[in-house]
């Protein structure tokens, strides 16, 4: 199977787009693509390829949900350095999750990608999801809900801490951001909270800094509105 908007000549995604505001950035990104290149252990040989549809902004150290606002550690300090870069954390012991860090350097912001419409390299993702903690069990999913939540994302395409630092906006990574196709019409977004953040407490639990792709099959959840 092969996305017709990702080949040997698809542009990668502009660093410059992840080097200003982040959540000018979150709306840029949406549509992009997310290129996972097959490695030696692959079975099936696959380029997996999917559109981005969901995302979450992280944004500061004062942002009472982001990573940040602990300061530089051993585990988030990525996220103080230039934007393009992977920032991928372990929840629950269990599940990894991949960010891409925003804003200039010492500005530490990332997107968290939490949802991906697969586009190729299908039976490559229910592969890995099987291989994975996160494998398909006795039901097989929908295709279009293989990445759909960002335990999923990293399942699907294979992605763990190790991938940590790797540069995303460079065209020869293994794991990469690609622009959408030239021609290919914008996604209407919708932004609302984001998602299992209530321990951070208010502004931060309802600020609108969730952005997904309207009426995507594959966005991970509800679409839950700003809070009035």
């Amino acid at each position: 199977m092969r996305d017709a908007g990702s080949d040997a000549h698809a542009a990668p995604f502009p660093r410059e787009l992840l080097a200003g505001d982040t959540l000018a950035a979150a709306r840029a990104i949406l549509g992009a693509r997310l290129v996972r290149d097959p490695s030696s252990r692959d079975a099936t040989g696959e380029r997996r390829i999917g559109r981005i549809v969901e995302v979450e902004a992280y944004i500061g150290e004062e942002d009472r949900a982001s990573h940040a606002r602990f300061g530089p550690t051993d585990r988030n300090r990525v996220m103080f350095g230039p934007p393009g870069v992977a920032y991928v954390y372990l929840v629950y012991g269990m599940y990894h999750c991949l960010n891409v860090v925003t804003e200039p350097p010492t500005r530490p912001a990332a997107l968290l990608i939490r949802a991906v419409e697969p586009l190729a390299g299908i039976d490559a993702m229910r592969a890995a999801r099987a291989a994975s903690r996160r494998g398909t069990g006795t039901r097989s999913p929908a295709d279009a809900r293989l990445a759909a939540g960002p335990g999923l994302v990293c399942a699907a395409f294979s992605i763990d801490r190790s991938h940590t630092g790797l540069d995303l906006c460079d065209p020869t990574s293994p794991l990469r951001l690609e622009a959408a196709p030239r021609g290919e019409a914008a996604p209407d977004a919708v932004e609302t909270p984001r998602v299992g953040i209530d321990y951070a407490a208010e502004p931060w639990a309802s600020v609108p800094w969730r952005f997904l792709i309207a009426g995507n099959p594959s966005v991970s959840g509800p679409v839950r509105r700003q809070r009035p």
